[in-house]
């Protein structure tokens, strides 16, 4: 899972060496947290307008968690 936010933030970005994926454990609930870092010029390539690329990000990780029967919420930060 990790491996594909990264493969899909560096496509989109710039700097792809700055890009990067912090995991946090699960929650109660079951849902583990990533954590997109990009860098400060790339933030609104990531985001898109009106969140639109963000969402569809996010989207995308979910579809792959439901695969794999996980639950997954993506933080851009």
């Amino acid at each position: 899972m990790q491996e594909l936010l990264l493969a899909v933030a560096r496509g989109l970005v710039d700097d792809k060496d700055a890009v990067s994926v912090t995991v946090d454990e699960p929650c109660e609930d079951g849902t583990v947290v990533y954590h997109l870092q990009v860098a400060e010029n790339d933030m609104g390539r990531v985001i898109g307008k009106q969140g639109r690329i963000a969402k569809a990000i996010r989207v995308v990780m979910r579809a792959a968690a439901v695969r794999k029967g996980e639950k997954v919420m993506v933080e851009i930060d």
